[in-house]
């Protein structure tokens, strides 16, 4: 019998063959799955692709012969190759151990997904492979698939206040009114002065974000519902408790896996992405930016007009 060292540096087909349970579970597995993707925290890994491998085996519930030879009663291995995509997909990731934790979530909800081993790693960082292996085990369904829970994805109202407008007098009453239609996100813009040119896109991406997160702590310091949040999961309770909040974007943009294609600056097209991006029923504006987007865009005008 291997002792626990050696077995921690074995394929994760090894590792799931000396943890099987006393009857022994079918396996699938997926062997050096390589990928170029964008992941990191340390500004290094950032505006450049790097080459991740996976390996994944699942214990799934035996086939039963009497199905058939048929390939949509099975675990594909398509569904593993499928649920790394998406998991990619999904934003960029700062962590290996996030990155192989949505895998496994995804793999195991699929219904005779029973036990899922996951190993990431990063094959350009160092001298040799550096990586993360999770296990997990699919919840408790009573041998069927959990009934899909609704979609309660919230679809809020996005708000552009103006670099003008965070100064107007009729600010409370404006967000009375955006209180009314919650679940809202507000949004403004860099200061109309412009911010400091350096001729780099990256750089120059960072200081308009930074000018535009400067007038997002001026609108917080307006009104005391004005609540500055930076990443979706902040934003997503916010929503559900009908709570506002004002997007610093830098985080979702610089973490994005399809980034806005335009630059900070240009205020239309940023709100018209994140519009998109948050999956919002419409765009409120106070002030003169256009917002090129198909969906409803309506303007705040003085509340006694």
């Amino acid at each position: 019998m291997r002792d626990e060292t050696t077995l921690a540096f074995e394929h994760p087909e090894e590792r799931a063959r000396a943890l099987a349970p006393d009857v022994p579970h079918d396996r699938i597995s997926l062997r050096d799955h390589i990928v170029e993707v964008e992941i990191g925290a340390f500004q290094p890994e950032r505006g450049r692709s790097q080459r991740v491998c996976f390996d994944v085996v699942v214990e799934v519930r035996p086939h039963d012969p009497d199905l058939g030879d048929d390939v949509d009663r099975i675990l594909s291995y398509d569904t593993i190759t499928e649920a790394i995509a998406a998991a990619l997909a999904e934003e960029r990731l700062n962590l290996l151990e996030t990155l192989a934790d949505r895998v496994a979530a995804r793999i195991l909800a699929e219904p005779l997904a029973l036990r899922c081993f996951v190993r990431v790693e990063k094959l350009d960082l160092g001298p040799g492979a550096l990586g993360v292996e999770i296990v997990r085990v699919a919840p408790a369904r009573e041998g069927r698939a959990a009934p899909a829970a609704p979609d309660d994805t919230p679809h809020p109202l996005i708000v552009l206040i103006g670099d003008a407008e965070i100064a107007s007098p009729h600010l409370p009453a404006w967000l009375d009114r955006i209180e009314a239609e919650a679940p809202a996100i507000l949004c403004t813009s860099a200061p109309e002065g412009g911010t400091v040119q350096v001729g780099m896109t990256g750089p120059q991406r960072r200081i308009d974000l930074l000018a535009i997160e400067q007038n997002c702590w001026r609108l917080a310091a307006r009104d005391p519902r004005c609540v500055v949040t930076g990443t979706r999961t902040e934003m997503d309770w916010a929503m559900r408790k009908n709570r506002l909040t004002v997007w610093a974007p830098s985080k979702l943009v610089l973490d994005a896996v399809e980034p806005p294609s335009v630059q900070p600056r240009d205020t239309g097209g940023l709100i018209a992405w994140f519009a998109r991006a948050m999956q919002a029923r419409g765009v409120l504006v106070a002030g003169d930016v256009e917002v090129p987007t198909d969906l409803p865009v309506t303007r705040l005008t003085d509340p006694a007009a």
